[in-house]
């Protein structure tokens, strides 16, 4: 089958979006399936300077819509929007023509133009729920205001998600966050999914035992967090959690992301005995780092899943959780003690040494997090998202209304 991604920026490591958009093509491929993405990612092209065609890319490239004053902005946070106007017609006509089904990730023109055009000629066209708003109000100063979050809400469902009966979304948080806000749609919770790598890196560490501590980090005690470096990720709490610990002169932070609050933290950290570690890595050095741990920390206020958390606790780190109601990571907790009060840097010291304090009790956990994250495979949700028998009717699919009336 011929499937196309819809999606403004794909070839980024700094959102989740277009990680799992990467990583579902990846698995899609591998089940013998083609996948082209219909993007504003930049040109890729020869030696000569002269742009390679989609036939070697795999991409159909749109041009980069710039949005003044925000646009610094909105490149901190590694994101692209593509331009839908009539110059980007002809390469978004043309992509969806190429497919047997689009699939649109985001509520943005790019997705929106494709998806229009796919019903028009009675092209399969599914939806997904990937942007939470209460990310975009964050990055503008208003993450929590309710009516500003709300109104994004009803502009995504009265613009794009109207006319499907069927929209996916990656939480069952997120799945009620839409019905709460009457999207009509039937509702369908599957996971972004991780690789199994993660989880194969888990199962050795509990077979074979830690590996030994790189030379930086011997004596120390090693917590990580991954995700943007962004308001609503909450880093600053975990940095200021330190100074509240019994073990702060020990504790090494280890930061995996980019974006607009990196120097701040820099900055934030500085009064630390280990000042935090910002790295921005691939796959397999993320895989290194988090097996270098002894801790996993999520902190942030807004999370649609956090796929970089069940990552973590399946590589054998027991994950403590901000557990806020804005946000789909709490419910990887398997228990209270890895949730603590979101935005208190008091209450999160005092979740860190309980498990610092336990490691006999740390160490039986772990396992038990390894274990939970193998219902999250990405082959297990490729299977559910992705599978589209002869005629092609699976209740995943997404028609628009117009084409189902």
């Amino acid at each position: 089958m011929k499937i196309l991604f819809a999606l403004d920026t794909y070839d980024t490591n700094n959102n989740g979006t277009s990680i799992s958009a990467q990583r579902f093509a990846n698995e899609l491929e591998r089940r013998g399936h083609e996948v082209r993405i219909l993007c504003a990612d930049p040109k890729e092209t020869d030696e000569k300077g002269v742009a390679l065609p989609v036939e070697v890319t795999g991409k159909y490239i749109v041009p980069e819509f710039i949005i003044p004053l925000f646009n610094p902005l909105i490149k901190k946070h590694g994101f692209t929007f593509g331009d839908a106007r009539s110059k980007s017609r002809p390469v978004i006509r043309e992509a969806v023509e190429w497919a047997d089904v689009v699939h649109s990730f985001l509520p943005f023109p790019l997705d929106i133009v494709a998806s229009n055009y796919a019903a028009k000629i009675g092209k399969p066209n599914t939806g997904a729920f990937h942007v939470q708003p209460e990310n975009i109000t964050s990055s503008v100063g208003c993450g929590k205001v309710q009516w500003v979050q709300n109104m994004l809400y009803r502009l995504f469902r009265n613009t794009f998600y109207y006319k499907y009966r069927h929209i996916h979304v990656p939480s069952a948080f997120m799945g009620r966050m839409l019905e709460e806000r009457d999207y009509k749609a039937k509702i369908h919770v599957i996971s972004n999914g991780i690789q199994d790598a993660f989880m194969e890196a888990g199962e050795n560490k509990i077979d074979n035992g830690r590996p030994l501590k790189l030379p930086e980090y011997q004596g120390k005690i090693v917590i990580m967090m991954v995700g943007r470096l962004a308001k609503e990720k909450r880093q600053d709490v975990i940095i200021n959690a330190v100074n509240y610990s019994k073990y702060a002169d020990k504790i090494q932070l280890v930061f995996a992301g980019k974006g607009p609050q990196y120097e701040k933290y820099v900055k934030l950290g500085e009064k630390l005995a280990n000042p935090p570690q910002f790295v921005y890595v691939k796959q397999d050095e993320l895989i290194k780092l988090l097996l270098q741990c002894d801790l996993y920390v999520h902190a942030s206020d807004m999370e649609s899943e956090a796929i970089s958390c069940i990552e973590a606790f399946a590589t054998g780190l027991v994950p403590v959780i901000a557990n806020s109601e804005l946000s789909a990571t709490p419910q990887f907790a398997l228990d209270e003690r890895s949730l603590f009060q979101p935005g208190n840097p008091k209450d999160l010291a005092r979740a860190i040494d309980y498990w610092l304090d336990n490691p006999k009790e740390r160490e039986n956990m772990e396992k038990t997090y390894v274990k939970a994250a193998k219902k999250y495979s990405l082959s297990i949700s490729t299977q559910l998202k992705f599978s589209f028998p002869a005629p092609i009717s699976k209740w995943h699919l997404t028609m628009p209304r117009s084409r189902a009336a």
